[in-house]
């Protein structure tokens, strides 16, 4: 099954649990996937909703920290709520030694020596990561080992 088929089931369960706040996560995940298959013209695959779950919560992040700022925290406890709901569909994370080892066989891989192949090393650690790891994270992770 899927990973959107996954999602529309849950929708499903939630409707008849009468889950109102899972429910309308759930119907702005699918809006969102359904918005860029309009878009594109095209029907997303696993790789790709993960994709549009990340961006959703990224945004919700970029809120929490809005609203904690401006002090409205039940602003910020909704999108935190928000935000739950939607990593339940994103795949485990990696811990920091998976993530320290995939980012050293990138460097070899990529024959980085310095802070200019920082672009290389990257690219190659966001395929293997997938969804998987805070790309912002990694990113410091690399330009540290690379002396940047």
């Amino acid at each position: 099954m899927s990973l959107k088929e996954t999602i529309t089931e849950d929708m499903k369960t939630a409707m008849r649990g009468g889950e109102k706040a899972r429910l309308g996560v759930i119907r702005l995940i699918l809006a969102a996937i359904k918005q860029r298959e309009v878009d594109e013209r095209i029907v997303l695959d696993d790789t790709q909703v993960i994709a549009v779950l990340e961006k959703m919560v990224k945004q919700r992040k970029d809120s929490v920290s809005q609203y904690a700022a401006a002090g409205r925290e039940d602003l910020a406890d909704v999108e935190r709520a928000e935000m739950a709901i939607i990593e339940t569909y994103l795949p485990a994370k990696l811990s920091e030694a998976e993530v320290d080892a995939m980012i050293d066989a990138a460097i070899a891989e990529s024959g980085a020596s310095s802070a200019r192949d920082m672009g290389k090393v990257v690219a190659l650690v966001k395929t293997k990561t997938a969804g998987r790891a805070d790309m912002g994270q990694v990113s410091a992770r690399i330009k540290a080992r690379l002396g940047g």
